[in-house]
C-alpha cells in the first residue's frame, strides 16, 4: 500500500485522508485503499482518477487498481467525463454506484409511523406514512407495516433492503439492539420491529428516536461544525441526546438522556421508576407548555394544528402554541421567557455534568421555537452556569428521526460494502 505523497487538498474532509497501518496485509491495504477512495467519493462527489490520486495520495497504479476492482465490484462506474479542455481525450469521472444497495428507514410515533426507502447514498427514493390507531391490533399493524415497506421498494425498483434502521421513543438496549423497558413501548412497535427482523437477509437497527435526530442534526444540521454537543428533544415528551468527541454516547441501559426523569425544582414531587411525573418533564413536555401558554393568554391561530395532535386535555399542541407565540411578537414574549427558563433548568443540568460547550434544541417544541426561543434559553442558562454553552436551533425539521434513521441505515451498509475502516 502506498504512503500519502503530499497534503490532501483543503476540501477533502479528515475522515476521508486515512492510511493504513504499515503492518496492513495486502488485501487489507487494498480494501482500506478502496474504502478511502469510496469515501473520498462520498463526500466529494464524481471524481477523475487523477482527481482520486491528489485526494487520497495514493500513487497512480495504485489508484488505477483500486478504480478496477471498485468497477468489477459494481461499487462504481464511469458516470461521465471531465469537462476540462487539453489535448487528448477527457479523463473519466467516477461516482459511486446508488443503486448498488438499498436503504429503509423508519419513523415509529405513538399512533404513526413512516417509512422511507433510500439508496446507497442516503438519497430517499418513496416514502409513506402508516397511521395506526389507538386500539390497534399489534399483528394486524404490523403486516401494514411490512406491506406499506415492500410497496415502497417496489416503487424505489429496489429488491430487498440491505440494512432496515428504526427509530423509536424509549430505551434501546445497546447490548441486544432490543427494547428494554418494554413496559413503556406500544405493543406495535415491538411487533413492527420483529416483523421486520423476520423478513430474510435484512438486518435492522433500532436506535433512539432522539439519538437519530442528533445524528441528522450532526451531519445535516445545526451541529454540522460541533464534535461534542447534547440535543435536548422538545415535544411530546422530553428526550436528550449526547454526542462527545463525535461518538454517540447510549449508557450501560441505554438510557442516556433520558431527562425526562430528572428531578427538578417547580414540578412539586419527584419521578418514579415507573413515570416521569414530577421530573424535567412536567415543566417541559407538551401538556405543561400547554398549560403554560393557556396561564398566559397563548392561542393557536385558526386553522393551525401541530404534529403532535392534541394532548388528553384536547388543549392545541405544544408546537402550534408555540408558534404562535413566536409569530405574536411582544405579546408572547413573557410565555417565551417563561418556558425558555423552564428549558434552561434542564439545559443547565446537562451542562453541569457534560459541559458540552453546544445545545441543540429539537423536537416538535424546539423547532416551532426556533431562534427566538434558543436565544432566551441561552440568556438563561448563562445566568445558571459558568459555563459557556452555545445554544441553537435544530435545523433538520420534523423529518429529522426519519433522516437519521437514513444516515444510519447508509452508515451501516456502506461499513459492510466498503470494506474495513482505517
Amino acid at each position: 500500500m502506498d504512503e500519502p505523497r503530499g497534503p490532501a487538498p483543503a476540501r477533502t474532509t479528515s475522515a476521508a485522508v486515512r492510511t493504513a497501518p504499515r503492518t496492513a496485509s495486502p488485501s487489507t491495504a487494498r480494501a482500506i485503499n478502496d474504502r478511502l477512495a469510496l469515501r473520498l467519493l462520498q463526500s466529494e462527489g464524481p471524481l477523475t482518477a487523477g482527481e482520486l490520486k491528489t485526494g487520497t495520495g495514493l500513487s497512480r497504479p495504485t489508484v488505477a487498481d483500486l478504480v478496477e476492482r471498485l468497477q468489477a465490484a459494481g461499487l462504481i462506474a464511469v458516470v461521465g467525463e471531465s469537462g476540462a479542455r487539453r489535448r487528448g481525450p477527457n479523463a473519466r469521472v467516477y461516482g459511486i454506484v446508488a443503486g448498488r444497495a438499498h436503504l429503509a428507514a423508519v419513523d415509529l410515533r405513538t399512533h404513526s409511523a413512516t417509512l422511507a426507502v433510500a439508496d446507497l447514498l442516503g438519497r430517499v427514493l418513496a416514502e409513506a406514512a402508516v397511521p395506526v390507531g389507538p386500539d390497534a391490533d399489534p399483528g394486524r399493524a404490523a403486516a401494514h407495516g411490512v406491506a406499506t415497506l415492500e410497496k415502497l421498494l417496489g416503487e424505489a425498483g429496489a429488491g430487498r433492503p440491505h440494512v432496515v434502521a428504526v427509530g423509536a421513543p424509549g430505551l434501546v438496549d445497546p447490548a441486544t439492539g432490543r427494547f428494554g423497558g418494554t413496559e413503556w413501548v406500544p405493543a406495535w412497535h415491538a411487533a413492527l420491529v420483529t416483523a421486520f427482523g423476520d423478513r430474510p437477509a435484512a438486518p435492522v437497527l433500532l436506535e433512539n428516536e432522539v439519538n437519530l435526530a442528533a445524528v441528522a442534526e450532526q451531519r445535516d444540521g445545526a451541529a454540522r461544525d460541533r464534535d461534542t454537543f447534547v440535543l435536548l428533544w422538545l415535544g411530546h415528551g422530553t428526550g436528550a441526546a449526547v454526542v462527545l468527541d463525535g461518538r454517540l454516547r447510549r449508557g450501560a441501559s441505554g438510557g442516556t438522556g433520558e431527562i425526562g426523569f430528572l428531578p427538578v425544582p417547580g414540578t412539586g414531587a419527584l419521578p418514579t421508576a415507573a413515570g416521569c411525573d414530577g421530573g424535567f418533564h412536567s415543566l417541559a413536555g407538551s401538556a405543561a407548555v400547554c398549560r403554560l401558554a393557556a396561564e398566559h393568554g397563548i392561542q393557536a391561530g385558526p386553522g393551525e394544528s401541530g404534529s403532535e395532535g392534541t394532548d388528553v386535555t384536547g388543549a392545541p399542541a405544544a408546537e402550534a402554541l408555540v408558534r404562535a407565540a413566536v409569530g405574536a411578537g411582544e405579546s408572547g414574549a413573557a410565555f417565551l421567557d417563561a418556558l425558555a427558563a423552564r428549558v434552561a433548568i434542564g439545559a443547565a443540568a446537562v451542562c453541569a455534568v457534560l459541559d458540552p460547550g453546544c445545545v441543540v434544541l429539537g423536537g416538535e417544541t424546539g423547532r416551532a421555537g426556533g431562534d427566538a426561543l434558543a436565544g432566551r434559553v441561552a440568556e438563561h442558562l448563562a445566568r445558571m452556569s459558568p459555563l459557556r454553552t452555545e445554544v441553537r436551533a435544530g435545523t433538520v425539521g420534523g423529518r429529522a428521526v426519519l433522516r437519521g434513521a437514513v444516515l444510519a441505515a447508509m452508515d451501516a451498509a456502506q461499513d459492510d460494502l466498503f470494506g474495513p475502516a482505517a
